[in-house]
């Protein structure tokens, strides 16, 4: 039984944790709008865009940018918490503009390596994902989300 007492403590501070209620809550909105935006573009509903990385606005940047406006407005922008989520979230952001970006270009050039490959030399081959990373105003965006939704939310 006590377990179960141990249990239900946790779920309750986790309940009252603001920092991750709004962070959390900012990344669904992110979600939600890429959704969104997919769907008035493509007319049509992808699974993969409720777990997907990829494609505006970038809801990991908008994740980030709430969690270290969170942490400054819950412990000062003087606090190492503040601190720490802010360096967080730049290697975050800088990772989904630059490295998973790239990643996803490369894949763009061999997924057309294969193609061509497969139609001209009957090559049996899988294609890669392309859509890996953001671009530059995708991250922007979705850090403009993050910071203006916590400030709305906190």
């Amino acid at each position: 039984m006590n377990n179960i007492s141990e249990l239900k403590e946790i779920f309750l501070q986790l309940a009252h944790n603001r920092i991750l209620i709004v962070t959390l809550l900012v990344w669904v909105v992110g979600q939600f709008i890429k959704i969104v935006t997919n769907l008035i573009r493509g007319k049509r509903f992808n699974f993969k865009w409720l777990i997907g990385t990829g494609g505006m606005p970038s809801s990991h940047a908008a994740g980030v940018a709430a969690l270290a406006t969170a942490c400054g407005i819950e412990f000062g922008f003087h606090s190492g918490f503040f601190a720490l989520a802010a360096i967080f979230a730049m290697v975050t952001m800088f990772d989904a503009q630059g490295v998973r970006r790239s990643t996803g270009e490369q894949a763009e050039i061999l997924n057309r390596v294969v193609d061509d490959m497969y139609f001209h030399q009957k090559v049996d081959m899988i294609r890669i994902r392309e859509f890996v990373g953001h671009t530059p105003f995708q991250v922007l965006v979705g850090s403009l989300l993050g910071i203006g939704l916590t400030v709305l939310f906190y």
